[in-house]
């Protein structure tokens, strides 16, 4: 499975409760772009309307300038394929306090580009300052077994 793109930041600022996998309803020449890996997760989320879910802020540059229409828009909203079970369950826990639909990586399974999709809660500043310290305390660990 090749990752198409990462969403980074999500892991840093949002503790990461539940996770689903989406298919993506895009254009070909979106599909294009996100294969040639023209995509940015950054900023990007999901959100549930009339029963169906879509990514919003996932911006998809175009492949090739020309060939694209005029009307094009990098960052509009594209629909997730999931099943009617998985589409009420991300509902009814997005609509919890404090949660949200967060996209965490586009990637390739046989073929067809998938998205990982996390309900996900946001950390607080001293929940980032701990992951710090330990991301900083394990490069420490690191270097003096290396050395």
């Amino acid at each position: 499975m090749k990752d198409y793109a990462r969403n980074k930041k999500a892991f840093f600022d949002y503790e990461i409760l539940d996770k689903y996998e989406a298919g993506l309803k895009l254009k070909g020449y979106e599909t294009k772009a996100v294969k040639k890996n023209l995509v940015s997760l950054q900023g990007a989320f999901a959100v549930i309307k009339n029963g169906e879910a879509f990514i919003t802020n996932m911006k998809i540059a175009p492949y090739q300038e020309p060939n694209i229409p005029g009307s094009y828009d990098e960052t509009r909203a594209r629909k997730l394929l999931l099943h009617k079970k998985e589409i009420e369950e991300l509902y009814e826990k997005s609509q919890q306090k404090g949660l949200t639909l967060v996209p965490l990586r586009l990637y390739n399974r046989n073929g067809l580009i998938k998205a990982e999709v996390a309900i996900v809660r946001g950390k607080r500043k001293h929940d980032k300052r701990e992951t710090i310290k330990k991301r900083e305390d394990d490069r420490n660990i690191r270097r003096t077994l290396k050395n």
